[in-house]
């Protein structure tokens, strides 16, 4: 019987996506198939220590083992910003619009338009033991939008190895070669290694 373990979102494409990776290894329940409320402050500097409170405060709502990320975009000539704000880089959280308009404004007189997707992930056990994976996909920021699939800073993303925008490809291409899916493939890889130690 596969442990049952809290993923701390309720994002419905999240869920599927983690639970395609780490389904065989877990039963993975949102916060609101668990009936838990948890929706901490994000106060880290770092993605590493965004996902962490997020998972220990779900783990302490729950008594269960709790997953949880935090990911975003980080531009070099930036000094990696808008980085763990990305999601509220204009002022207002999830305005996609006024995110990019700031991103390209920022970048309009930047020679370097390289940039990296991020997700860290991190597992907390109640007996204190925590896991930690960090994924990240290169490309570059283009001087304007392209596409109209996806969300976020993807029709602005060019991704080299397709010649596309993230907003340009299908989600089922995206999830071959995003952040997530390269944090969830090193996590998998840690929660194997941690099962063959024991």
């Amino acid at each position: 019987m596969k442990q049952k373990v809290l993923l701390a979102s309720n994002n419905a494409h999240k869920i599927k996506e983690i639970r395609a990776i780490l389904g065989d290894f877990f039963d993975i329940v949102s916060l609101r198939e668990a009936g838990v409320e948890s929706d901490p402050e994000e106060t880290g500097k770092t993605f590493e220590e965004n996902a962490r409170i997020k998972a220990v405060a779900g783990m302490k709502a729950s008594g269960m083992p709790c997953i949880a990320d935090d990911s975003g975009l980080e531009v070099l000539a930036l000094d990696c910003r808008p980085g763990v704000m990305s999601a509220r880089y204009s002022g207002s959280h999830g305005d996609d619009a006024a995110n990019n308009e700031k991103l390209l404004a920022e970048l309009a007189d930047k020679p370097d338009r390289s940039a990296r997707y991020v997700c860290v992930i991190c597992m907390a056990f109640p007996d204190g033991r925590e896991l930690e994976a960090r994924g990240e996909c290169y490309g570059e920021i283009l001087k304007e939008k392209r596409g109209n699939g996806s969300f976020g800073y993807d029709p602005l993303f060019y991704f080299p190895q397709f010649g596309k925008t993230f907003a340009e490809i299908s989600s089922e291409e995206k999830n071959e070669v995003s952040h997530r899916n390269a944090a969830l493939k090193a996590f998998e890889k840690l929660w194997e290694k941690e099962i063959n130690d024991k």
